[in-house]
């Protein structure tokens, strides 16, 4: 028998939060209910999830304007990493999402590893714009410079108010 709900949390394949879905009986009894994704489409359900639309709606307009202060922010560092190189320029190691994370963590900006949008870890030396995704709607441009303390640093125009840190990999950094 077919019953009416409104969901109070996403579900895939079904629908999102504060949706008025019609399910089975038992998959809203054996599923839904004790998961407590969803609850009856009672006329007081509906009020308090139009409720909640709103405020939902409110949260993620001000975190989607976090995030585009974050990433202007973001697009205007410039930081370098040192990788070690031997006398023919072959790079032993490389530069991955989680020393790409750490090295904005050491420019004050707490980003996690999985928002870095590297395809595969750097392996030469360079600048790099590696994209970061704060948001489902807002990309940041992060400039990464790879560089080895064998080899002679490649000359970067800084522009005022940018912040240089340097970093070494997790790989190389010495242990105390």
């Amino acid at each position: 028998m077919p019953t009416s709900l409104v969901l109070t949390a996403n579900v895939p394949g079904l629908g999102a939060e504060g949706d008025q879905v019609v399910v089975t009986d038992g998959y809203a009894r054996n599923y839904l209910f004790p998961r407590n994704m969803a609850v009856p489409a009672t006329a007081g359900a509906v009020h308090r999830i139009e409720s909640l639309k709103l405020l939902r709606a409110e949260r993620e307009r001000g975190e989607l304007e976090q995030a585009q202060e974050l990433a202007k922010k973001i697009s205007k560092l410039n930081s370098t990493v040192e990788l070690q190189t031997g006398e023919s320029g072959k790079v032993f190691g490389s530069v991955t999402r989680a020393d790409i994370a750490s090295a904005l963590g050491g420019c004050g900006f707490e980003i996690d590893s999985k928002a870095v949008l590297l395809e595969e870890p750097i392996k030469k030396i360079g600048t790099f714009e590696i994209p970061i995704r704060l948001h489902p709607q807002v990309d940041a441009t992060f400039k990464l410079t790879v560089v080895s303390p064998n080899q002679p640093a490649p000359r970067v125009a800084t522009e005022a108010g940018t912040r240089t840190k340097t970093t070494k990999p997790k790989a190389f950094q010495k242990k105390s």
